[in-house]
């Protein structure tokens, strides 16, 4: 089967590779999409030490295509309460090898997506941001502001929708993602390469801030708007991957300012696993929609342009996803 393979900086090299063998408990999934993380642009770069060749992809949905030993058939599975089978289209979340025609991964980390088109079953990543949104205990009339407009940024939003706040204010510097956060239904977009964030901010909330600050961009800039916006006590949560070179925060004001300051990044499995079952439910009911967000496909064989184009973001990006068929 191929395989992407990082091999060096912005070089990716398809290998063939045999096929993975699930083992006790294991799934055998044919991948049908894997999409591209920001978490691994760094690597791509070489902004961020790794070593040569990794295997990167964990964002993969495809369908079951077997199951390992004491996973015998769909019964199990069932018996299991995981509710899939043998050609049934699922989620997956893995740490590695996503850019592949097959992975295998534990049953417990794959869930269902039903009538949910493979290709944007992206659930982990809409696990990233449930969790971050319920970490965030947003409330029924809060007035909430979410720096950066791209993909998190959107799932973030929508999920703060449905929360009940009174305004969700979205900033960013691209007209283009800013045109589609209105379109998701933000009560007022702010392009900061224009607009005094500030002030507009300031008079939307009665000269207060904003109540909760979603950081969704994962650079300085993003981090240097907070105190400018966030009213006092306010919640200010890291959704932004803040990897590479050291960040600088004016620790000092964030004290007097008294932040309820959030790190929503989480590393333990169960919570990862209950934030898919989240985004399952949500894409199922219809209440969570990623087509306008999926922008950019590619082949297995094109991912070097797919990964070019996360960190380019042309006119109209907003994810890219690779495709194995």
């Amino acid at each position: 089967m191929r395989l992407a393979e990082l091999t060096g900086v912005e070089t990716f090299q398809i290998v063939d590779v045999p096929r993975p063998e699930p083992s006790v408990g294991e799934v055998l999934v044919e991948v049908s999409a894997c999409g591209v993380c920001a978490s691994e642009l760094d690597p791509w770069t070489g902004r961020a030490p790794i070593d040569f060749p990794a295997r990167l992809g964990h964002e993969v949905s495809g369908t079951v295509v077997g199951f390992g030993p004491t996973c015998p058939g769909a019964d199990l599975a069932r018996e299991h309460d995981r509710g899939f089978g043998v050609g049934e289209p699922v989620a997956v979340w893995t740490t590695t090898s996503g850019y592949a025609d097959f992975v295998t991964a534990p049953a417990a980390y794959c869930r269902p997506l039903g009538d949910v088109p493979v290709d944007l079953g992206l659930l982990e990543p809409i696990a990233c941001a449930a969790n971050a949104v319920e970490l965030a205990d947003v409330r029924l009339g809060d007035d909430v502001l979410i720096i950066g407009a791209g993909f998190m940024g959107a799932l973030v939003q929508q999920l703060v929708q449905l929360r009940g706040a009174r305004q969700v204010i979205v900033v960013d510097r691209r007209a283009d993602v800013l045109g589609l956060a209105a379109r998701l239904g933000a009560t007022r977009t702010v392009d900061g390469s224009r607009e005094p964030v500030a002030e507009v901010v300031g008079a939307l909330t009665g000269g207060r801030g904003a109540d909760i600050t979603f950081e969704v961009t994962g650079v300085q800039d993003g981090l240097d708007l907070i105190g400018e916006v966030t009213r006092m006590s306010g919640k200010v949560v890291l959704v932004g991957y803040h990897q590479g070179e050291n960040r600088s925060l004016p620790l000092g004001f964030w004290n007097w300012m008294a932040y309820d300051l959030r790190n929503a990044h989480f590393r333990e499995v169960s919570t990862i696993m209950r934030g898919m079952d989240v985004a399952g439910r949500l894409l199922a009911a219809g209440r969570l929609d990623l087509s306008a967000l999926v922008s950019h496909r590619f082949d297995l064989d094109d991912i070097a342009a797919a990964f070019a184009a996360a960190v380019s973001k042309p006119d109209g990006f907003v994810k890219a996803v690779v495709t194995m068929r």
